[in-house]
């Protein structure tokens, strides 16, 4: 009986273990869901039409209404100030929140850029809205991104696809300049980002 009562000790300790280690999931979306993709010129679709910005193309993809919620030019500051209209227009059930490039071009120091990404997060949930964290390469030769993006989706339990455009900008057939994708990369980073939904949960 005791040998039972151990082993049965140690299934539920390695259960548990395995609980920890699995990547944060998310509620299934429904037909009349809504997603927006809030961001900067990489959600607006700087270097390619407005109908082939990955928003535009994962809506194709999943039937989904997703809203280009991108502003090029955008901080994380100046997204804090207009986060709580968006939220209050479209009323989300999923952000998809990819901000902090431009930080990194203006040379803001990482610990605001981070403590603005908290923010956000923060916003976007008391707003009843699930988030997706969306890394941003760091503006260098094979720059990938910050480590602080890590580090706000495993202290907030987040969703994080931080490799996405890292990879699209290190390919030149991909972009249309140097730090934003042309329509084929973004159409790859709306594919990667319905496939990263789906093993999450979300599709």
């Amino acid at each position: 009986m005791r040998l039972i009562q151990n082993a049965l000790l140690v299934f539920f300790a390695l259960f548990l273990l395995a609980a920890c280690d699995r990547a944060p999931t998310l509620p299934k979306l429904d037909s009349h869901d809504v997603i927006v993709a809030f961001g900067d010129s990489l959600t607006h679709g700087t270097g390619a039409s407005a109908d082939t910005a990955y928003p535009a193309v994962l809506a194709s993809l999943t039937g989904l209404a997703v809203i280009n919620a991108g502003v090029p030019g955008d901080t994380t500051s100046s997204g804090l100030a207009r986060l709580p209209a968006v939220l209050e227009e479209h009323r989300p059930r999923l952000v998809l929140l990819c901000l902090g490039g431009n930080d990194m071009l203006r040379k803001q120091p990482e610990s605001a850029t981070e403590n603005n990404l908290r923010l956000l997060v923060q916003t976007i949930r008391a707003s009843g809205a699930e988030v997706v964290l969306i890394g941003v390469p760091a503006p260098k030769l094979f720059g990938g991104a910050p480590d602080f993006y890590a580090r706000v989706a495993e202290d907030m339990g987040l969703p994080l696809e931080q490799d996405i455009f890292s990879d699209v900008l290190k390919d030149n057939h991909l972009k249309s300049d140097p730090i934003h994708a042309n329509a084929a990369g973004y159409r790859a980073v709306a594919e990667r980002l319905a496939e990263f939904l789906r093993e999450a949960g979300a599709l």
